[in-house]
């Protein structure tokens, strides 16, 4: 044989102890790679035994098989010391290790069944089996005795030989004679050489035969840096770490048989033996067969008679009149569904949608593809007539190509697990499962995963990491190609080209197994007859992803909770409750034009789809009319159809200049002003001008999309001169035939080339556009409710709610503080305030809410302290509990302060507690009669005589409780201040959404903003932390809230040493920097900048004089150069420029830039300077003076931080008064105190 080629000879050596990338973050190995190599090599096959599970093998199989190579399917399983089911510390978790092979279909249903069970009832800290598990599953099973941590291995190497002979015999037994091998090994370790030793004994005295293997964790030899690095990301350690996980010596990489035949030399039968075993196996799969469970139709009937009378009776239903065109469609769709063998898929989704329906929860109007189907329409699986839109069912089912349905459905989130489990019992527990997804290092998180376990500085990595764009699909490589600086930091850095080639090395490999979010696998046997299983917290899930289980026809459902449909449901039910009213939402009209007004204003916050700052732009300048502008506009607005929106735009104002390439293109681009904008009119452009069927044109589109320019000019062939076929009858038209000049078709096929690559499924977009209307038209015409509904889903996310409550204020709509006598656990309408809901006050639980409404609806409103404490003592109302509703304001409306509730209330409670167990042992009560004392010794309440808390304390007090601001916020006074600029929900909605409502992979984010986007925002600082650099230096970490919420603001040495006056707590600041998005940690601002926050009156906002704008260059520049030399003159002139004066003029130009309308007295005007160390907190003070000397002089405030200029309101002019002006240079200093 020669090395690295395949040679003639077949290999008498084939690896049988092989880990993938599977093996997570322990494999380094790529299937198609480790496979690559392995025929490289000349070996015929090769086993994939990933440790304690089998994710990989359906990928490792078909690749095995594309390569010509023999696939050997196991897996190196755990065994426990004792039974699986003990799970004691320091005694259970001392596993070893055991290599499976399945031998034949026995065998690999057998291994399934061990996989699942060492994850669902043998699990403690790895999937554990026992060995009566093991015999009970043995069968079809091949069994080998691992490396160094098999059990047999570990008894020799404790020289324990009689016990490793037993051991060794009692597997033997298990597997039976030839079905178990003892491993012989050699990476180079000295210990291996003794056991090798040992195992040969054994095998000479038990009659066991040896097979040799080399425990396969990467395919080179130099790829072991790599493999260590991804232990110590694995373990958490540096490479730097002596006591780190790793393996002594780089030998355990994917060995050719030349140099396993150097190293067992001396048994040679150990070699053969692993070809003899990889041609014992044969395991294979079955693609493309269904394997759907059966719907238990009603006896006399079959599934195709039941599916057929239930659709013809929601036909009927659904169309007062049943046109032949309907009815065709209907059949067709039918006879396709009936023919490709869907039909109990479609009666299992119609069963459990209905069983929502009845049971009250929510169902979305559809999802996906499915919604162009009539079947599913009038099966009530969907809301949207297919055929008013123009839906395509080819679009969803293509009788030209197979492929498994897919039905996604939308349920109210909070009740989705009813579905899931109605699903369960109805299927049986063994037949439902949820699925698997894996976690991938991308490219970013594979640099900072890789920069750490190299030890390299946090400054480093996280710069080369952020110069890789922060998007889905992006790549190191990719990033290389688009970003020169990188590209030229990798040639010219010698430890940046470590870092990265290391990271392209493990980039892409799973890093961790999670539960999908929506996926269910429903079967016709038990689950572990098809895929295993495994456990994710207490999750039950498939160790197959979705792709996996639909390749091998499983039946995948995705149930999925959209947290809109629940906010429409407590909508309606809301306005049930106040007037009566049965609302159904599917029957409103779907042109009511005060919605689409509402629309064409932008004033789209908490409208689904259309709520980002981008589409509420884009809602303004489309100005929606019609149904379909929803439908187009959610389309639109995403990377590449956006170059459409300005065509569609003009065209929708101006019809008259439509202009088509080919008037055959009218009817289908007729409903989208001339605009492509859909696959499905891609579809019947192909369909109606060259004569396709529209499976056929489904395929063509999905070509198109690919782009593949073999393909590409074939089907432009096909599209202009039509196909023939043997015989010469034509079988497709083409354009050309049927009217279209050549020229035009060409550029027809062009254009649809270019948009199929970004043109959106209308039946989804339809779909999301009605849940889109149906939330416009509920905040149209019942905004309460609404808005009630809305921040109720969304408890728990304060900067949500706190968004929607300044929303509110902004509609003069109120948001009430808890009451314990009129709020409940939701958010609820009084009149046309907004109630706060008890369940959004941390240490208020859901049981105690019941107590405190059943209490007051059964023994009346509570009418002081003392009487919700003695109506409630009995409920279990604990002293944390009181203390919360106490800070959050819930008792103010009793008329006590909450200062004097917060001394007395443990007393209180105590001798509430005191009292009820002198009752128990027949003693008066604390109010000197029985139990039942009168109610009246309650009605008022004795408190400590205290004024309540400053309104900051109280606000704090709020915050703590709820995570929002009720009564006001700290920055009420800054409000218009603050307009124009970004907030923290702007930036913390990039990511961590909790829950994802998106049309689909490539649309746009919620705003425009991205990692590295330049903002600004306005608030005060709530923390602030300092931290010293390596060279000593001084950056901070400081806390920033906005109206809507807090967020990390990172301020680097340089950026500290500059604006360290102005960053401290409480104070009101504006910053200026850039986003900073890191994986699995909240978005973060870089600052760059920072200045005061003035507030509004400061600024003139109130009366529209504010000078100097908050960005650019401020006009009132030259002032503070005026401020800076007039020192002392009260004359405010330097050379005729005075700080608003030119030539003694008082028109208030500054270089041209600003004018001011000088008031009062002409040439009087007080000119107050905050120097650059004083703290612009002073402002405050500042107010307090200048308000008690109220006159007509204005005052003009020089920030020498940012040399800007602001011109105070009317209430803040004064008169001139000495003491005034005494009083100001105490504050200020004689120097900034100027009457002009």
């Amino acid at each position: 044989m020669t090395m690295g080629n395949k040679g003639d000879k077949m290999s008498d050596f084939v690896h049988l102890h092989v880990h993938t990338e599977y093996s997570l973050l322990d494999g380094a190995g790529r299937i198609p790679e480790l496979l690559d190599r392995c025929k490289e090599l000349g070996m015929p096959g090769m086993a994939i035994t990933d440790h304690g599970v089998m994710y990989g093998v359906v990928e490792f199989y078909q690749e095995a098989v594309a390569r010509g190579l023999k696939p050997v399917i196991g897996c190196e399983v755990y065994v426990a010391p004792r039974s699986m089911k003990d799970k004691e510390a320091h005694t259970d978790g001392n596993y070893t290790h055991l290599v499976l092979l399945a031998e034949n279909q026995t065998g690999y249903r057998n291994l399934m069944a061990l996989s699942s069970l060492g994850f669902t009832e043998g699990f403690y800290y790895k999937p554990r089996i026992d060995y009566p598990t093991l015999a009970r599953y043995s069968g079809g099973l091949i069994g080998l005795s691992a490396c160094l941590a098999g059990e047999i291995p570990q008894l020799l190497k404790q020289r324990r030989y009689d016990d490793a002979v037993a051991a060794a015999n009692r597997l033997n037994g298990i597997f039976g004679q030839g079905s178990f091998y003892l491993e012989l090994q050699d990476h180079g370790l000295p210990a291996q050489r003794e056991i090798n030793e040992g195992l040969v004994r054994i095998s000479r005295e038990a009659g066991i035969p040896l097979v040799a293997t080399n425990d396969v964790h990467y395919i080179n030899r130099e790829d072991a840096d790599a493999h260590d690095v991804l232990l110590c990301i694995q373990t958490g350690k540096t490479i730097e770490d002596a006591d780190r996980l790793r393996f002594e010596t780089p030998e355990f990489y994917l060995k050719s048989p030349e140099e396993m035949e150097l190293l067992f030399r001396e048994y040679p039968e150990a070699l053969k033996n692993t070809v003899r075993i990889m041609n014992r196996c044969h395991v294979g799969f079955e693609f493309g067969r269904l394997h759907l469970p059966k719907y238990d139709v009603p006896a006399g009937c079959t599934a195709e008679q039941y599916l057929r009378d239930l659709c013809y009776k929601g036909l009927k239903e659904r169309y007062p009149e049943v046109t032949e065109e309907i009815r065709d469609r209907l059949e067709y769709e039918l006879q396709t569904i009936i023919q490709m063998g869907y039909v109990d898929y479609f009666l299992i989704v119609w069963d459990f949608i209905k069983y929502a329906r009845d049971n009250g929860i929510v169902v979305g109007p559809g999802r996906g593809s499915a919604a162009g189907s009539l079947v599913a329409y009038t099966l009530y699986i969907t809301q949207i007539d297919p055929m008013k839109y123009g839906l395509l069912f080819e679009r969803f089912l293509n009788p030209e190509r197979v492929s498994m349905p897919d039905i996604d459905v939308d349920f109210c989130y909070e009740r989705r697990q009813e579905v899931i489990d109605y699903v369960i019992r109805k299927y049986g527990e063994d037949h439902v499962a949820q699925i698997i997804t894996f976690g991938t290092m991308a490219a970013r998180a594979a640099i900072r995963d890789v920069g750490r376990a190299l030890n390299m500085s946090y400054g480093e990595v996280d710069r080369i990491a952020r110069m890789i764009p922060y998007e889905i699909g992006m790549t190191i490589d990719k990033a290389m190609e688009r970003n020169q600086e990188l590209k030229m930091l990798y040639g010219e850095d010698s430890s940046t080209r470590s870092l990265i080639d290391m990271s392209r090395k493990l980039e892409g490999l799973p890093r961790h197994a999670s539960t999908h979010a929506a996926g269910v696998l429903i079967t016709g046997q038990p689950v572990t007859d098809y895929v295993p299983l495994q456990k994710n917290d207490d999750c039950v899930t498939t160790q197959f992803p979705m792709g996996t289980l639909e390749q091998l026809g499983l039946l995948k459902m995705d149930f999925l909770g959209l947290r809109t449909l629940t906010v429409i449901r407590d909508t309606v039910g809301m306005i049930g409750r106040s007037n009566g009213e049965k609302l159904d939402i599917y029957s409103i009209p779907l042109d009511d034009a005060s919605v689409y007004d509402m629309l064409s204003q932008g004033d789209t916050d908490g409208v689904f789809q259309l709520e980002s700052a981008g589409m509420k732009q884009f809602m303004k300048e489309l100005r929606p009319s019609t149904f379909e502008d929803i439908i187009a506009g959610i389309s639109l607005y995403r990377p590449g159809p956006m170059d459409q929106i300005p065509r569609y735009i003009a065209n929708k104002n101006h019809p008259e200049s439509i202009e088509y390439t080919d008037e055959s293109l009218e009817p289908a681009l007729k409903v989208t002003y001339g605009c492509m904008v859909y696959q499905e009119q891609v579809m019947q452009i192909v369909r109606d001008l060259a004569g396709y069927s529209l499976g056929r044109s489904d395929l063509v589109r999905r070509a198109m999309a690919k782009k593949k320019a073999d393909v590409m000019q074939k089907e432009r062939e096909y599209f202009i001169h039509g196909i023939l076929d043997e015989d010469g009858n034509v079988t497709v038209p083409g354009a050309l035939r049927n009217g279209v000049p050549e020229g035009k078709a060409n550029r027809i096929f062009d254009e649809m080339m270019e948009f199929a690559k970004y043109a959106f499924n209308k039946s989804h977009a339809a779909a999301y556009a009605l849940v889109a209307y149906h939330t416009a038209w509920l905040k149209c015409h019942y905004p309460v409710p609404f808005l009630a509904a809305l921040i109720t889903s969304f408890m728990g996310n304060s900067g949500k709610v706190s968004g929607y409550i300044q929303y509110c204020r902004k509609k003069n709509i109120p948001v009430l503080p808890p009451d314990v006598n009129e709020s409940y656990a939701r958010f609820t309408v009084r009149d046309h305030s907004i109630r706060f809901g008890l369940a959004a006050v941390k240490n208020v639980g859901t049981s105690a809410i019941e107590a405190i409404i059943k209490v007051r609806e059964g023994k009346g409103r509570f009418v002081s302290f003392l009487d919700f404490c003695r109506k409630t003592e009995d409920v279990g109302i604990n002293k944390k509990m009181v203390e919360s509703l106490i800070k959050c304001g819930a008792f103010d409306s009793l008329g006590a302060h909450r200062s004097q509730l917060l001394a007395v209330y443990e007393k209180i409670l105590d001798s509430f507690a005191q009292d009820r167990r002198r009752n128990v042992s027949g003693q008066l009560s604390l109010f000197g009669g029985a139990s039942s004392a009168a109610p009246a010794a309650y009605q008022l309440d004795i408190l400590p005589d205290r004024e309540e808390f400053p309104l900051k304390t109280l606000l704090s007090m709020e915050k703590e409780m709820t995570g929002v601001y009720i009564s006001g916020h700290p920055l009420d006074e800054y409000k218009e201040s603050l307009e124009g600029f970004q907030t923290t929900l702007d930036i913390l909605g990039l990511q961590g959404e909790d829950e994802k409502e998106t049309m689909a992979e490539g649309s746009l984010p919620a705003t425009d903003l991205a990692d590295g986007s330049p903002v600004t925002l306005g608030g005060i600082l709530m923390d602030k932390k300092i931290k010293y650099t390596r060279n000593n230096s001084i950056m901070a970490f400081v806390t920033l809230e906005d109206l809507y919420g807090t967020i990390e603001v990172i301020v680097f040495p340089r950026v500290y040493s500059r604006f360290s006056s102005l960053l401290n707590t409480d104070q009101a600041v504006i910053l200026k920097g850039k986003i900073s998005l890191r994986e699995e940690e909240d978005p973060k601002v870089i600052c760059n900048e920072v200045e005061p926050l003035v507030s509004d009156r400061m600024s003139g906002k109130a009366s529209g004089k504010r000078i100097g704008k908050r960005t650019g260059n401020a006009s009132g520049d030259t002032f503070g150069k005026a401020f800076r030399s007039t020192s002392g003159k009260a004359s405010g002139s330097t050379s005729g420029k005075t700080s608003g004066s030119t030539s003694g003029k008082t028109s208030g130009s500054t270089s041209g830039k600003t004018s001011v309308k000088e008031p009062g007295k002409k040439g009087h005007r007080l000119y107050l300077k905050i120097s650059r160390d004083r703290s612009p907190d002073v402002q405050q003070d500042i107010c307090s003076v200048l308000k008690k000397y109220r006159g007509s002089i204005p005052v003009y405030l020089y920030l020498e931080a940012t040399d800007k200029l602001y011109q105070s309101s009317p209430d803040l002019w004064i008169r001139r008064d000495s003491v005034l002006l005494r009083e100001l240079t105490g504050m200020l200093g004689e120097r900034c105190v100027k009457m002009v």
